[in-house]
């Protein structure tokens, strides 16, 4: 489930709605995003009781896509910056009367200087206003005080409320000298005001708050912008008339009709007319792609060249396109593991800078300074301390990442998968539809005691029940043949081995050499043809009728046109390749030194992928790479399952990644785009605790006894701005990485040329 959270001003926010939330029993997980404002839960609660514990936290909070959409969006940054410019119209005046004044000898009104009083009272009402323009610091700050969920809108209402009140109170002290006729020492007091300060803190803030809420909104432009790609209406044929619909109202069994130059609004299949393609929506592929009557078309690529007319397949929130910006905003809203520290840390950050800011002010006091001097220590380590860099140094930089990876054709489905990819020291492959096409055919048959029809019909009649791709090449090519069927009872699967079937009266067995082997005896002469085959990277299958051999099928599956390159470019980055298949030595270890990968298993059952997998994990992390049901477990078991987009449901469920265009080269891409992450994630973390390591104790004056350095309020509030700037900003250079554009190739026949010359 997924809420939307309001109310929300830095990571201890975050923290502490996702602790309230992990409170209620039966929530297995719960991770709130601060880039977001949202929250997503995993577990058997109803959706009433989360929104009370969000409420109870002192935030609200609704389900995703219930809330109604306001006619006016409200954008944060704009209404930051509206108070800003208002603050600004009566922060100028203030500080040009208390700084330029005090400090520069600014020219006053003769009224003005020769009442100091006059002086602290509209200093005063300027300040008022200001505080009252900024009025939602306290009214969060003082909320999350009191709910004893203090955030960073507490400190902040703090440092200013402080200086706000003691200068009120010197204002009394300057009427005091008034009443006594005291000019000289009002006058004085003039310099113990900090109006300026409690308004200045607030207006640096926001404009920091501006600058993040504006760069927050960049981070999420790589999803945005795939939003955006789905057009919103579509045109459907109806009564034999073209009407223009919503997107939201198409069907499935529509026909739509698509023009040069539109945006394709549903998955479908052509019906009608052939046409260029370009997915690169999708796949990250820019090359376009022919399609003709049969072939199926995505929702959000764009049609280039012909008319075309398509049946809807898939409409709405079920077409892949759909499917892939929710994945995208679910990695977003998960948590890599490196994350969890800098939460724990945010949770009991703001108690701490309150705890550390009242010693400031003990101890200076015990050291016998001025009151002013020391509530100017206290107020400057509050204003300093900044929770959010801590907590917006990793989702951030995570949720770039998910958006960029999604617009290369990488699906990264969690968050974790996106920290651990750039870490991987070993890739696994499967063979078949993985480095291979998936699509074998029938290169060889070979009968012993029966003439080829009657061999292939009974192949025909056994593997027609069968979903393998081995078996779907035998059916075509027996198809082709015009082969006869059998009836056939008792099918049964057997994983990785073969498949078995009574066909008039009679059992039948296929399957590898392996498995046959053990159900009958086969003699040397028949065995020397295996190895022939399989030594030229053919798979025989065999055939048994009551322990008699039938014959044999040698199939073959052409390798995909990047396995070759991506391997080659995986241990140029020094990962080391593996194929893990469940065919014969001679027909894997031809594999392996075709595509030139490091080390093959063979002969591998499926439940023994992932037997191999562990054991691969125990020299470094480990992804593996498949696309069939067989490759689930191993999927589950590596540190990262990546499935190519072609793959079965089961093998895409059970992956953490899900390569859309089935490049294998994009393994490089994401392996880069992941390390390019974590180091953004490393460089923020690092920054962050920096700068409150060095800037909280420079506050508080630490440095004054050995350096002299003294930091005042307002420079405080301005450093705390920059430092959360500094880490969302970081991150947006995750945007530099270029994806390898994918090379083309053209043979062209030249007439005319006689030499060469020409």
């Amino acid at each position: 489930m997924q809420f939307d959270i309001k109310g929300m001003s830095c990571a201890a926010c975050s923290k502490r709605v996702e602790d309230a939330v992990n409170k209620i029993p039966l929530v297995e997980t719960c991770s709130v995003n601060l880039i977001t404002n949202s929250m997503t839960v995993s577990g058997n609660v109803e959706v009433g009781e989360i929104i009370k514990a969000v409420e109870k936290a002192g935030y609200e909070a609704s389900l995703k896509g219930e809330t109604k959409k306001e006619t006016k969006k409200s954008n944060e940054s704009v209404e930051i910056k509206k108070r800003i410019l208002l603050s600004l119209f009566f922060l100028i005046p203030l500080m040009y009367m208390s700084m330029g004044y005090n400090m520069f000898s600014f020219p006053l009104p003769y009224f003005f200087k020769t009442n100091p009083l006059a002086i602290a009272l509209t200093q005063f009402i300027l300040s008022a206003v200001i505080l009252i323009i900024n009025k939602k610091f306290f009214l969060n700050g003082f909320k999350g005080l009191i709910k004893k969920a203090p955030n960073m809108d507490t400190l902040v209402a703090l440092g200013s409320f402080a200086s706000f009140v003691y200068s009120i109170s010197q204002v009394f002290c300057m009427s005091s000298f008034y009443v006594a006729a005291d000019f000289t020492s009002a006058m004085m007091l003039l310099h113990n005001l900090y109006f300026e300060s409690a308004a200045m803190i607030l207006v640096l803030i926001s404009v920091g708050k501006m600058l993040e809420a504006g760069s927050k909104k960049k981070t999420l432009d790589a999803v945005n912008s795939l939003k955006k790609l789905t057009p919103e209406t579509a045109v459907i044929i109806k009564d034999g008339k073209e009407i223009t619909i919503p997107i939201n109202d198409m069907k499935k069994g529509d026909i739509f009709v698509i023009r040069p130059g539109e945006s394709i609004p549903a998955d479908g299949i052509i019906t009608e007319g052939f046409t260029s393609v370009n997915e690169s929506a999708l796949t990250g592929e820019s090359i376009p792609v022919d399609k003709n009557t049969g072939d199926t078309v995505s929702q959000a690529t764009l049609n280039l060249s012909g008319f075309i007319k398509c049946e809807a397949v898939t409409v709405g929130e079920e077409t892949l396109f759909s499917q892939i910006i929710k994945a995208v905003n679910d990695s977003a809203g998960t948590k890599a593991p490196i994350a969890r520290i800098a939460d724990k840390i945010s949770g009991i950050f703001v108690p701490c800078i309150l705890g550390v800011s009242l010693i400031t002010f003990i101890t200076w006091m015990i050291l016998d300074m001025e009151f002013s001097f020391a509530l100017t220590r206290a107020i400057s380590v509050l204003v300093i301390s900044c929770p959010c860099s801590l907590g917006l140094a990793t989702p951030v930089a995570i949720t770039v990442g998910c958006g960029m990876g999604a617009k290369m054709g990488i699906l990264f489905k969690n968050a974790q998968a996106l920290g651990y990819t750039g870490k991987i020291k070993t890739v696994a492959f499967d063979k078949t539809g993985t480095l291979t096409k998936g699509k074998p055919k029938v290169t060889d048959i070979i009968t012993f005691d029966y003439n080829e029809k009657d061999f292939l019909s009974y192949v025909y009649s056994l593997e027609i029940k069968s979903e393998h791709p081995y078996a779907k090449a035998i059916c075509q090519y027996a198809e082709e043949k015009n082969s006869s069927i059998k009836k056939s009872d008792d099918f049964e699967i057997l994983p990785g081995n073969g498949v078995k079937a009574t066909i008039n009266n009679e059992t039948v067995y296929g399957g590898s050499f392996k498995f046959i082997s053990q159900k009958a005896d086969i003699e040397d002469n028949k065995k020397e043809l295996v190895y022939k085959l399989a030594e030229a990277g053919k798979t025989p299958l065999f055939f048994i009728k009551e322990n008699k051999l039938l014959g044999i099928i040698a199939v073959e599956d052409e390798l995909r046109d990047n396995s070759i390159s991506a391997i080659k470019e995986l241990k140029k980055i020094g990962i080391k390749t593996v194929i893990i298949t469940g065919d014969n030595e001679k027909t894997a270890t031809a594999i392996k030194n075709k595509v030139k990968a490091d080390e093959v298993y063979s002969e591998v059952l499926p439940v023994n992928k992932a037997d191999i997998i562990r054991e691969l994990s125990k020299s470094g992390k480990v992804a593996m790479v498949g696309d069939g049901i067989n490759d689930a477990p191993a999927l589950v078991s590596a540190d990262v399952g990546i499935a190519v987009g072609t793959g079965t449901d089961i093998a895409v469920d059970s992956s953490d990644v899900l390569l859309i265009n089935n490049n294998l080269s994009n393994i490089v891409s994401l392996i880069s785009l992941s390390k390019k992450t974590l180091k953004i994630i490393y460089e923020n973390l690092f920054w962050a605790f920096i700068y409150n390591i060095l800037g909280i104790p420079l506050a508080a004056g630490v440095f004054i006894p050995i350096t002299g350095w003294e930091l005042t309020p307002m420079f405080g509030a301005m450093a705390m701005s920059i430092s959360s700037v500094t880490v969302v900003t970081n991150a947006l250079r995750i945007y530099n990485i270029k994806k390898e554009k994918k090379k083309m190739e053209i043979t062209m026949k030249i007439e005319g040329m006689m030499c060469m010359h020409c």
